[in-house]
């Protein structure tokens, strides 16, 4: 990764991109994969896709996916004396909402506000969790009039005010989930430009809105695009922090390169590829198993039409759907090299479905 990719990359994480309104954060990312790629479009509600033509008219399709949206909170009432109750964007996690800043989108532009928490002094459930019903923001405000002279109405979107940290070569930031995939597809491109890298299948660099809510982008996009083979791309958790059992979540640790879903939605003709190639190439990667579906884009993009072979590549992550999502920034190069190999691999005649014969 070069100075400046890691400059787009805190640029992207800065950009807020609740699930529904990630239009913002998708230009910034359409802007930056642009001088590598053929085009860049959008549909109509906002999944983008880049593509890097092959030099070949008939040359089937390969489709990277990651989603663009993050979790976050939308204002659901308001009060007559100025504080606002909230639904949840998506899986945001009420047992650590509670003292926290957020940033709100309103018609007037952007207001800060505060999730209450009562002090531990005079609170009489010391160490029970809040009720989603029970988190309040407090704006600094008197009344619903001067709330809604802010520019804030019923359905506006929040994220919390968390922006990029480093620990070590860890990188902390809210919206790791899944930006940092976003980046990754983005540097996929940028490295095959620069090492003059021309793939024989046309490769499409997707990313999807509203994986949050139901994995929604990606269903669209994957039925538009209609892709012949696919790789999702999100994250997965890393058990190796106290208090996680291997024998309950398997065992994925930050630092040992990406991790390879096995299972029934994950093809293993591409999986087969991959793993190959890492061994080949001495790429770190791990494994993990879904014993149905992966609970990502993969799900939607596999039963796409007729099916697409599909698979999901995670990155490990700690602390996910949190304000200090965690991730190791060598596991970003080590994904990034096995796509790029995966990509310089491809054969004009490579059929990655199944065959009777």
């Amino acid at each position: 990764m070069t100075d400046q990719s890691i400059q787009f990359l805190h640029e992207l994480l800065r950009t807020p991109s609740p699930t529904g309104m990630e239009i913002q954060a998708q230009r910034l990312w359409a802007s930056y994969i642009a001088p590598y790629t053929t085009s860049q479009e959008c549909d109509a509600y906002g999944s983008t896709w880049a593509t890097l033509k092959s030099r070949r008219k008939d040359a089937p399709t390969l489709m990277l996916d990651a989603h663009a949206d993050e979790i976050g909170f939308s204002i659901r009432y308001i009060t007559d004396d100025g504080f606002a109750y909230v639904e949840r964007l998506g899986g945001s996690d009420v047992a650590i909402a509670r003292g926290r800043r957020l940033r709100f989108f309103g018609r007037k532009g952007e207001v800060l506000g505060v999730i209450g928490n009562t002090a531990i002094h005079i609170r009489e459930d010391l160490e029970k969790a809040p009720k989603l019903w029970e988190l309040y923001v407090d704006f600094g405000c008197s009344s619903r009039k001067e709330v809604e002279e802010m520019g804030l109405r019923v359905g506006d979107r929040a994220v919390y005010c968390d922006e990029p940290l480093m620990l070590n070569s860890r990188l902390v930031c809210r919206a790791l989930d899944d930006r940092l995939c976003g980046f990754i597809t983005a540097e996929v491109a940028r490295t095959l430009h620069e090492r003059k890298i021309r793939p024989s299948w046309n490769i499409v660099f997707a990313n999807s809105v509203q994986e949050e809510v139901g994995c929604i982008g990606a269903e669209m996009v994957t039925y538009r695009l209609n892709p012949d083979a696919a790789i999702c791309l999100d994250v997965t958790h890393a058990t190796d922090t106290p208090g996680l059992s291997a024998t309950r979540y398997g065992e994925v640790k930050l630092g040992m390169g990406p991790c390879l879903c096995i299972g029934p939605a994950c093809h293993p003709s591409i999986n087969s590829r991959l793993e190959n190639i890492a061994e080949e190439k001495n790429i770190p990667l791990q494994r993990e198993t879904s014993g149905r579906t992966t609970g990502t884009n993969t799900d939607s993009i596999f039963r796409s039409r007729g099916g697409v072979p599909a698979t999901n590549l995670s990155l490990p992550l700690r602390y996910m759907h949190s304000p200090v999502e965690t991730a190791e920034l060598s596991d970003v190069v080590n994904t990034i090299e096995l796509l790029v190999q995966f990509i310089a691999s491809l054969k004009p005649d490579d059929v990655f479905r199944h065959t009777l014969r």
